[in-house]
């Protein structure tokens, strides 16, 4: 099954002729009804209102689609209370067209909130309940995201969780929670590359009355004398900076919409030299989607022997 929390993203996927299983794993809104019903196959809820537009919907297309219901386990995003599931499934589950495929959580986005034995039991007697109340049977019970990998990988209790959502520990290679390595996965294979358009040695202090950047801020550098400067194609626009990791002898110092701005500790860097970085989770978010960064992708072959 493929997975995204944008219906835009799944359009283009079914456009490029994928055939999959696809599910939009953040809430629909509302104004996006027809569009989740046409494209997805299953989204996730946690509004009995969205819920009731899906129906609507689905019954005017002829079209079934299955819903996950969220329930909130701590982490204080999407989902429902868990003392208020059954009531809330009560209220949903003879709309039309609607078929309720499971119950999910989320954990470890907002407050960091970790997926242990504990929240996966709750989970798991939950959905027992549900299907004892309702006579049902749940086929996904979603225990979460990349976060959930350490937990799904060394449990040793019993449990109904038979669902993850997984997307950084894949393009990562390690658990978001701790940032541990995953055993047989690589940890450098998404890299972002950008050119130098200037490079020039500059002062390290600027000079002249100050007051906010353009972003909001006001920082005070300290005087460095005289340093070898290079800009790069490259801003808040395109990445999260803050998750940018350069290359030995280069220190990101700054950066504005369009321009990074690094400083360099060896020889001077060349304008149209390529500097590639290391990104995190939320560096490769942004960069996945700027329609400014082209996207390359190299297939290899490894020895897994």
């Amino acid at each position: 099954m493929i997975a995204d929390s944008r219906v835009e993203n799944i359009e283009k996927i079914r456009q490029a002729g994928i055939s999959l299983p696809t599910m939009l794993i953040r809430t629909p809104m509302l104004s996006q009804a027809a569009n989740v019903v046409k494209y997805c196959n299953i989204s996730l809820n946690s509004e009995i209102a969205v819920i009731e537009q899906l129906s609507l919907v689905a019954n005017q297309t002829n079209i079934i689609h299955g819903i996950i219901i969220m329930v909130e386990l701590g982490d204080l995003r999407e989902g429902v209370m868990p003392n208020n599931l059954l009531a809330f499934i009560g209220k949903i589950i003879h709309l039309p067209n609607i078929v309720i495929k499971g119950i999910g959580t989320n954990l470890a986005c907002r407050y960091g909130i970790s997926p242990d034995n504990e929240k996966m039991s709750q989970l798991s007697a939950l959905a027992d309940e549900v299907e004892q109340t309702f006579s049902i049977q749940l086929d996904i019970i979603s225990g979460g995201n990349s976060a959930s990998i350490n937990w799904a990988l060394n449990h040793g209790a019993n449990s109904r969780i038979n669902n993850l959502r997984i997307g950084e520990a894949i393009f990562l290679g390690c658990e978001p929670l701790y940032q541990e390595p995953i055993e047989g996965l690589f940890t450098d294979v998404i890299t972002l590359t950008a050119e130098v358009i200037e490079s020039k040695v500059k002062p390290s202090l600027p000079w002249g009355e100050r007051g906010k950047n353009a972003f909001g801020e006001k920082s005070a550098p300290p005087n460095r004398g005289d340093v070898s400067q290079a800009l790069l194609a490259l801003g808040r626009l395109d990445v999260h900076i803050a998750g940018l990791k350069p290359p030995a002898g280069i220190t990101i110092v700054s950066s504005t919409s369009d321009h990074l701005i690094i400083e360099t500790s060896g020889e001077a860097l060349l304008v149209g030299q390529k500097i590639q970085f290391n990104l995190d989770y939320g560096a490769i978010l942004l960069a996945m989607s700027s329609p400014y960064i082209h996207k390359s992708f190299n297939h290899q072959d490894f020895d897994t022997e």
